[in-house]
């Protein structure tokens, strides 16, 4: 049974951290239509786990073929560096060329992030902690990237991106956000929006439930977002984070940004122990409830997936598990909306 947090400042956000203005997902739509591997990703109901779970329906919108990345994050920091060129005009093949975008990664928004860069005529470098599988830095230098090992955990590797950026000059390009730092992972957070627009125009019936996993926040907050402005407050929206990497729910239960602490988790890509500023003020405006899962209950969760022919890692398949588990409230009329964020590693 997963441990459970009823957001107070639902509705209203927090007093000292409001949300930014000026999304607009129908830019994100216009943008990716330029793009030839650009496609909706499907929805697909799933009775085998929604009987496992006790519920009447699962809808599952499944992001493991999305762009041919791999993950929901071909939609982040390659859109927003597809906006940065199409600023500039011309040559979009050439547009972004002498320019270097650095970052730091568990590995989809590197992969995002190099798949940009090399469209649109620029350099990737992106730093991983030595937590993250080879696999990964494998596929980031086939696609054209510069990898470097710094630090034992997302946290040092971002640190080692930041300073690298500023001593050279470089473009930082990160998908959480801090004082200071806001305009380009808002724009990332922007191009995730496309999910829930595709699932508002994609699904007959609206679900009264959605289960949103979380690393920094930034799928959890732009799904729930662009689904709050398709149905207000019809369903509940319920985060889901690492047992070990609890920092929404406990900046929620502190009302402030807060550092989590906890032991390495098996859920790689939600493993973020700092919260993005942006996603937690649009979270706390828009979710309902945070919960925690635990390890056993992510490995649990993706094996089932995985049994159900939707084979993800304990990451991409967080929401997924942390209904298996259990949540209370969610009863056998249920229709619950899960998002399937990645495929398997070795894909």
């Amino acid at each position: 049974m997963t441990k459970a947090l009823n957001n107070s400042y639902r509705g209203t956000g927090l007093p000292d951290l409001p949300p930014m203005q000026g999304v607009d997902a129908q830019a994100v739509a216009a943008l990716l239509a330029q793009c030839p591997k650009h496609a909706p990703t499907p929805l697909l109901g799933c009775p085998e786990l929604a009987a496992m779970a006790g519920i009447a329906r699962l809808t599952i919108k499944d992001e493991r073929a999305r762009m041919g990345l791999g993950s929901f994050k071909a939609l982040g920091a390659a859109y927003a560096i597809a906006r940065e060129a199409a600023a500039i005009g011309g040559d979009l093949k050439a547009a972004l060329a002498g320019r270097t975008y650095v970052t730091a990664s568990a590995g989809n928004h590197g992969l995002s992030v190099a798949a940009g860069a090399r469209v649109f005529g620029a350099a990737a470098v992106v730093y991983l902690s030595q937590a993250v599988p080879a696999a990964f830095a494998t596929r980031l230098e086939a696609m054209g990237a510069r990898v470097v090992r710094a630090g034992a955990d997302y946290e040092a590797s971002m640190q080692a991106a930041c300073a690298t950026a500023q001593a050279n000059g470089w473009t930082l390009l990160s998908d959480g956000s801090w004082p200071g730092y806001v305009e380009l992972p808002f724009r990332v957070m922007e191009g995730y929006r496309q999910m829930g627009a595709e699932i508002e125009a994609e699904m007959q019936d609206m679900p009264s439930h959605v289960l949103l996993q979380a690393g920094v926040g930034g799928l959890a907050a732009a799904v729930a977002g662009q689904l709050r402005l398709a149905w207000g407050d019809g369903p509940e929206m319920i985060v889901v984070e690492p047992e070990a990497a609890p920092a929404l729910i406990e900046s929620i239960r502190a009302g402030r940004v807060v550092v989590a602490e906890g032991p390495d988790s098996s859920m790689g890509r939600l493993d973020c122990k700092t919260p993005s500023m942006l996603a937690l003020a649009d979270l706390a405006r828009d979710a309902d409830r945070f919960v925690t899962l635990s390890e056993a209950e992510a490995a649990a969760g993706a094996a089932a997936v995985a049994r159900a022919g939707l084979a993800s890692t304990p990451s991409g398949a967080a929401g997924i598990a942390a209904l298996l588990a259990g949540i209370d409230g969610i009863g056998p009329q249920a229709h619950v909306l899960c998002i399937l964020s990645e495929g398997p590693e070795d894909a």
